[in-house]
């Protein structure tokens, strides 16, 4: 929920004030302003007024080709979720008719694992077992959403057996950058063949978060409760377990960040305790998800050759790639642990 593209002036704290008016939010002088440090291109300021602390959540000075849209879809979801048991943002107003598109919510009490663990999770080891299972029961929390407060979001008729075409796709384009010999990963035809031929039958359709990862969770600051799901940028309606998948295919390898969390199938455990939805198939989305990111971090690769990203960025992310597809191979065994 945090931002290193920082660009305060981007703000029109006057225009801002007299929107906020409009909406009958309390009134007075906009004070302690501050950027919120963090991981996205969009501004992210944090001010009160009123006595009432704010996020500010807009697209930077100038503004991507897709900005005002994917701000635009945020707030829809944050506001389909607003009185659901999900952790997430709480929404309190956004101005989603003209541009540039812009929402404030809530701050989030709480802490991103990934930049380090305050007290007592660093010195509690139950505390930090549990923050895994937290996780696990935040996304059950959002398979349960009833996809239809999002009308329009997603396709999900025909989703799973889009996705290894697509990114099959995705990958065969990368072909088009200058100097790209095309990708050298081991067990990338094996990979695609084994998720065709184990394609899950069926599926019920429901909210996705879409990058569901321990780097977009905020945690309590008092215990293992996740506090917040963040960056929603990514979410559409399709198979919920596609997110589990992904939690597991990026669940942090010898818990860097975070010593002691449970096991993948321990996580998969708690979840299902959790979910009517059927788990048989839940290596195919481990699998789908090593192989869906794997290809996203070889574009990075490609552009390197091209130069159009720095080279041991690109060496880095390749790197990551070759993992994610020997992960994806354990995955096919059966190899949750």
């Amino acid at each position: 929920m945090t931002s290193t593209h920082i660009d305060v002036g981007a703000v029109d704290f006057e225009e801002l004030a007299a929107w906020m008016d409009a909406e009958g939010l309390p009134g007075g002088p906009i004070t302690d302003v501050a950027p919120v440090l963090g991981g996205t291109q969009n501004v992210m300021v944090r001010f009160e007024r009123g006595g009432r602390p704010y996020i500010l959540r807009r697209p930077p000075l100038h503004t991507r080709r897709k900005s005002n849209e994917v701000l635009r879809r945020e707030a829809r979801v944050l506001a389909a979720l607003r009185d659901t048991p999900v952790p997430a943002p709480r929404l309190v107003a956004a101005q989603t008719e003209r541009e540039p598109v812009f929402y404030l919510m809530e701050p989030v009490e709480g802490f991103n694992p990934s930049t380090g663990l305050p007290e007592p999770h660093a010195s509690d080891p139950a505390i930090r077992h549990r923050m895994g299972l937290e996780a696990a029961a935040a996304l059950a929390e959002l398979g349960r959403i009833d996809p239809a407060v999002l009308p329009g979001f997603g396709r999900p008729e025909g989703f799973l057996e889009r996705q290894v075409p697509r990114w099959l796709k995705e990958l065969d384009s990368y072909g088009e950058l200058d100097g790209y010999p095309g990708p050298d990963i081991p067990g990338l035809r094996e990979t695609a063949d084994w998720l065709t031929r184990h394609l899950p039958r069926t599926f019920t359709p429901g909210v996705m978060h879409g990058d569901y990862h321990f780097a977009n969770l905020m945690f309590a600051p008092d215990g293992p409760r996740v506090a917040a799901i963040v960056d929603w940028e990514m979410c559409t309606i399709g198979d919920p377990l596609v997110d589990l998948g992904w939690l597991l295919a990026m669940w942090p390898s010898g818990n860097d960040h975070v010593p002691g969390l449970p096991p993948p199938r321990e996580l998969v455990a708690y979840y299902a305790a959790l979910s009517e939805r059927d788990l048989s198939a839940v290596d195919w989305y481990a699998v789908m998800a090593c192989f869906k990111l794997g290809i996203v971090l070889e574009g990075t690769h490609a552009r390197a050759f091209a130069g159009k990203a720095p080279k041991d960025i690109g060496d880095l992310l390749h790197a990551a790639t070759l993992g994610l597809f020997e992960r994806a191979q354990e995955f096919m065994k059966g190899a949750l642990d």
